[in-house]
């Protein structure tokens, strides 16, 4: 470990890393917890580059598709732009707030709308969320994006939707409703993808950005209409799976929609983006957005990037909804990598794993610090997840001492 490590000194410390993830088609950024200010910093730092140097296409991060797509149109400088990053983030409303609204992506994101008043349209870098939630946002997006543009497809969609209506916003309650035996709207919310799919013709007075942002939002509706349908009817890995799978679909969209040869960094948790196969999940039978891509485009097109810390603060809530707070992360555990990274004399640095290190006789099982939105300091030692870690990233950033994130302030 020792000598693989490579100081965190400055963007050019970064050169290996660079290197190593230019010519993929996905390269995947990850996290230890939602609330630490190292990860975001160095997430774009790496982002920065990646789009500057190696041409990439678009950043889609672990967050709401609806109410992130007024960053996207920002950065762009689209129709119906906010006057800055900060304006939109402050308008973001569904907890946890902080992973979003915080001052290292207002940084993030100026410097990406500077980056694209340079470039032509069809050049310009988008920033997307590409979670499953924010469901009745994106249905209100929808039926408020056809009334204004075609009254037909507008009544379709909006009889489909009828079907929610006894449930006024709550996804739980309408999973709870369907597990006891009402009907479900799995079908119509299946019925307006289609619809929009097969009838591009129609609403042509969209562009490519408008029509994807329809499409997309008519998708989130149906996911997510069967990711709380699953976590209430099944306490195995079906919900997480779908929600999984969204993520997946959305950054394959993204994909698409940039054309050939383009190229997408994704931000997630590590959890999302470190290889499910090679950790605890796969027996739980979960799988994730790093083990998919992998699948998906080949180990050789796929670049994932883990983050990871020894100990310090972060921003989270000690229970969902609840008042975001700064918390102390106690030192990791004996049996973790973050212990044993802790032995170099670095006080952050970054290794690149290699054939040597993916050896039989190298692979060991150890704890990989996760922290989510919900935490306990007290629980930390629950925290982690037995991980093959040479496998399950092509990468990690390791920081000694990490701080919490710079919420941004109304």
């Amino acid at each position: 470990m020792k000598q693989k490590a490579i100081p965190l000194e400055g963007d050019t410390s970064l050169d290996k890393l660079i290197s190593a993830a230019a010519d993929k088609e996905l390269v995947l950024l990850g996290e230890a917890s939602h609330g630490t200010h190292e990860y975001y910093l160095w997430r774009d730092k790496i982002s920065r580059r990646l789009i500057s140097e190696q041409n990439f296409s678009f950043i889609a991060v672990e967050g709401d598709f609806a109410s992130l797509y007024h960053l996207n149109l920002y950065v762009k400088n689209l129709d119906g732009a906010a006057s800055s990053a900060k304006e939109v983030l402050l308008k973001l409303n569904r907890w946890p707030t902080w992973m979003w609204a915080n001052e290292e992506v207002v940084a993030l994101a100026e410097w990406l709308r500077n980056h694209n008043d340079q470039l032509p349209q069809n050049k310009k870098v988008g920033f997307y969320g590409m979670d499953v939630y924010d469901e009745w946002n994106s249905k209100k997006v929808v039926l408020d994006l056809l009334k204004s543009t075609d009254q037909t497809i507008s009544k379709y969609a909006e009889d489909q939707y009828k079907c929610f209506e006894p449930h006024k916003g709550d996804s739980w309650s309408y999973a709870h409703a369907v597990n006891a035996g009402k009907d479900a709207c799995t079908t119509a919310t299946k019925n307006v993808v289609e619809y929009i799919k097969n009838n591009r013709n129609k609403l042509q007075e969209l562009s490519d950005d408008a029509y994807f942002y329809l499409l997309q939002n008519t998708i989130v509706v149906q996911n997510a209409e069967e990711f709380y349908r699953e976590s209430v009817s099944s306490s195995g890995p079906g919900s997480w799976n779908s929600r999984v799978h969204h993520m997946h679909g959305t950054v394959n969209d993204l994909l698409n929609l940039y054309g050939e040869n383009s190229k997408g960094i994704v931000w997630a948790h590590n959890t999302h983006i470190g290889d499910a196969e090679y950790t605890s999940m796969r027996s739980a039978g979960q799988k994730n957005i790093g083990q998919l891509t992998r699948e998906g485009l080949g180990d050789v097109n796929v670049f994932l990037i883990g983050f990871t810390t020894y100990e310090g603060k972060v921003m989270a809530g000690s229970s969902w909804g609840a008042p975001m707070k700064e918390m102390t992360i106690p030192p990791a555990i004996p049996n973790s990598i973050e212990y044993k990274l802790n032995q170099v004399d670095q006080d952050s640095f970054y290794i690149i794993f290699d054939d040597e290190d993916r050896k039989e006789e190298n692979l060991k099982t150890l704890g990989n610090r996760a922290v989510g939105v919900v935490y306990n300091p007290r629980g930390d030692r629950r925290q982690f997840v037995p991980t093959i870690i040479p496998l399950r990233y092509d990468a990690l950033i390791f920081f000694k001492k990490t701080s919490a994130l710079r919420v941004l302030k109304k």
